[in-house]
């Protein structure tokens, strides 16, 4: 069996800037060039990503839903078990249909085991929103401008696992994966400014201060939060250098790509990718003893 660990991308070809649904998106600032720019960005953090040592698999465009190149979005995966997105703005709903297929195209080559449905009623918008540690054995689950509150439960539920709830304090982080990162190690980069002083406390409650790096305004502006981690690499978008400052003298070796076409819509390297292989330490247990 494979281990090396397998994310999932989408081809960026008919990726643009066309609505707003963020206070990120800029569809003014979209042209040609851009769109050149967003085919080089998608294929350098691809080629970082296998040179990290990751496998990618590679779902097909479709005009008319450039948001389906974050496919963080898609749904939340653990221990082969897929629980299937639902969006709350219509411009994204397209993607619903797509993720499905994608999904029993993975299942029936083994890659999940599952897909489920959310409970009608309930937004919840994938991994972007549902953020596996590794460390502590717990979902963070973020919600209020796109995910339900009632998706906490729903993911806890579906998984049998602990989940930590954390509301979202303002639109311009309007996913928990723009402004939170568990990282090897145990550590945790977030942005404080982005949860409200409940959801502040829970992640101070549980993380202890020498295992917390916290993002200033410029960092997070700069959608470093928003980053893919594998053991001691971080893959983000280009840092600030105090960034940069922070992370290595926690020992993390940084890969900075451009992101900057991605982030005219509000996602950088966590949103563009989806991790299909994550496992709980008890999956993990069980399949060693195999």
């Amino acid at each position: 069996m494979d281990q090396r660990p397998l994310f999932l991308m989408t081809d960026p070809s008919c990726f643009d800037v066309c609505y707003q649904i963020n206070p990120w998106m800029q569809p003014t600032a979209w042209d040609p060039a851009s769109y050149a720019a967003a085919q080089v960005a998608s294929a350098q953090l691809r080629a970082a990503l296998k040179a990290a040592g990751a496998r990618v698999e590679t779902i097909g465009a479709v005009r008319g839903l450039p948001d389906l190149v974050f496919p963080a979005n898609g749904a939340v995966v653990l221990d082969g078990k897929a629980l299937l997105a639902r969006f709350r703005h219509p411009e994204r709903q397209g993607e619903e249909a797509i993720f499905r297929s994608v999904f029993a195209r993975l299942q029936g080559r083994g890659l999940v085991r599952e897909v489920v449905d959310l409970p009608d009623g309930v937004f919840q918008e994938g991994a972007g929103d549902a953020i596996w540690d590794a460390e502590r054995g717990h979902f963070w689950v973020g919600f209020g401008p796109r995910s339900s509150k009632a998706s906490a439960g729903v993911i806890a539920r579906t998984f049998d696992q602990e989940v930590v709830a954390l509301e979202l304090a303002s639109d311009r982080f309007y996913h928990l994966d723009t402004c939170f990162c568990p990282l090897a190690g145990g550590r945790v980069l977030y942005y404080p400014d982005a949860f409200t002083p409940k959801a502040l406390a829970a992640i101070r409650e549980r993380v202890a201060p020498a295992q917390r790096i916290e993002a200033s305004a410029a960092e997070a502006a700069a959608f470093c939060v928003n980053a893919v981690n594998l053991d001691a690499e971080v893959i983000m978008a280009r840092a600030p250098a105090t960034l940069r400052a922070k992370l290595a003298a926690r020992g993390y070796r940084l890969v900075e790509v451009d992101l900057d076409p991605f982030i005219l819509s509000g996602g950088a390297a966590y949103c563009m990718t989806l991790r299909l292989d994550r496992m709980s330490q008890s999956s993990a247990a069980i399949l060693a003893a195999e």
